[in-house]
């Protein structure tokens, strides 16, 4: 057990009628630069190490489990794509149950370093909205097989590695979905940088923010639609200690089945809220943590 500080939405920082270009609160992809604050509270978050079978994605949101990668570096993007995407997926067919189709449309390396345009992010959020959810679909399935597979039940899941040495400095800490409610999932904009309108592939074209344009929208546009969190007490947090880079932890963002859904499923977990955090029990000499996440959209019979 340990206990950090967690930076969530402040309800109060923003105006839902707003008459500026993006109405909803907003954060860029490549951030930092959002248009709300955030505050911090304290939580105590315990140690899953060894209870790890008491969650699943069903129940809880997430699930934590050994898989080792034939993948080691992870700095060559070929190797990422045509290898490591193949072992993600065959993690997530052994360890789910009646998944008929994957899709892999994203993935983000992490590296605390101050030359990364991606660093571990501190917010407690959900990476997909219902709405964000469908529009993956939509964008990286032919239109007649979307539609199609829109009908069934599927769901966003991300599946989350350290990278090269365990994630001792800023760990993952995710919230049971069984101590949410709706009303603490907050809909924000995902801004990116425009670009053509063909290129269709965000993975990879991320640069280091400028800190002056922060609070500006100018050159960006909204493609995506994610959760922020407001605070609650009742809010359980979870972690595994040290998480090696033979473990893998699935983070689930979107259930079309869950308890919040229109043909919804009693008890079934809709998504998990995760961030990153300073753990104050981190050696001072652990290395900068180093992760992969990869996005997947799953397709069940």
């Amino acid at each position: 057990m340990t206990t950090a500080a967690f930076k969530y939405i402040d309800p109060t920082s923003f105006d839902p009628n707003a008459t500026e270009a993006f109405k909803k609160p907003w954060g860029k992809v490549d951030g930092p630069g959002y248009s709300f604050r955030l505050v911090d509270h304290q939580r105590q978050v315990e140690n899953i190490r060894g209870h790890e079978a008491n969650f699943n994605t069903d129940t809880s949101g997430f699930a934590v489990f050994k898989s080792p990668a034939k993948e080691k570096e992870f700095t060559d993007d070929r190797a990422v794509r045509e290898g490591y995407y193949q072992e993600v997926e065959q993690a997530l067919r052994e360890k789910i149950p009646g998944i008929k189709k994957v899709v892999i449309f994203d993935h983000t390396i992490r590296r605390r370093d101050k030359t990364s345009p991606r660093q571990p992010v501190q917010q407690v959020h959900v990476d997909q909205t219902p709405r964000a959810a469908e529009t993956r679909v939509r964008r990286h399935l032919p239109a007649d097989e979307a539609e199609e597979l829109l009908k069934g039940r599927y769901q966003i899941i991300n599946v989350w590695r350290p990278i090269g040495h365990n994630a001792t400095d800023f760990p993952l800490a995710v919230i049971d979905w069984r101590t949410t409610t709706e009303k603490d999932f907050v809909k924000v904009d995902l801004l990116y940088p425009k670009r053509a309108d063909e290129d269709n592939d965000d993975r990879g074209k991320e640069v280091l923010p400028d800190a002056s344009s922060m609070t500006s929208t100018q050159g960006y546009e909204p493609k995506g639609e994610t959760y922020a969190v407001a605070p609650s007490d009742k809010h359980k947090f979870y972690y595994m200690k040290d998480m090696t880079p033979d473990e893998l932890m699935l983070l689930k963002c979107f259930d079309s089945r869950s308890e919040w859904s229109p043909n919804s499923t009693p008890g079934l977990a809709h998504g998990t809220p995760h961030t990153a955090f300073v753990d104050p029990q981190t050696p001072a000499d652990a290395p900068g943590r180093q992760s992969i996440e990869v996005r997947c959209l799953v397709f069940y019979d």
